[in-house]
């Protein structure tokens, strides 16, 4: 499974959204309406299953940022 097909089943889980409705492009706040609360939750299900810290959500705007970003610290 691919680091985004992974990221995708973390946040169609929390946000209780459809897979169609989760792609690269996707923005958290305003496609997502994802609040504070539930970019934490995604956050620490990420640093959980990738076993890495994200030390700032800042930036992390759209799924392909958190993607890149994931990536990168894999690296």
């Amino acid at each position: 499974m691919s680091t985004f097909e992974t990221i995708q089943e973390i946040i169609v889980d929390q946000l209780d959204k459809e897979k169609e409705e989760v792609q690269p492009a996707t923005n958290f706040r305003e496609e997502l309406e994802a609040d504070s609360l539930d970019l934490f939750q995604i956050i620490n299900d990420i640093e959980d299953e990738f076993d890495i810290k994200i030390e700032t959500e800042e930036g992390l705007n759209t799924v392909q940022d958190i993607v890149k970003y994931v990536d990168e610290q894999l690296a």
